[in-house]
């Protein structure tokens, strides 16, 4: 398995906990650690090779793009 496809497994297991979150500050912070493991996810594909650092920077948040 890639390891990117780790990263978005992490990513979705975030959101899942998200989702069963008791109180809006637990369910921000899981949010925040999902869309962090898909940025790595990312980033990780752009290491591998397999996309273009345009197309991480297109798919990235505002904030990491402007640090690409």
């Amino acid at each position: 398995m890639k390891q990117s496809q780790h990263f978005l497994d992490n990513a979705e297991n975030c959101a899942q906990l998200a989702e069963r979150a008791d109180d809006e500050p637990t369910y921000n912070r899981f949010k925040r650690m999902e869309a962090a493991w898909r940025a790595l996810a990312k980033e990780q594909d752009w290491l591998d090779g397999e996309t273009s650092s345009s197309e991480t920077a297109a798919a990235a948040p505002p904030e990491t793009a402007a640090r690409i």
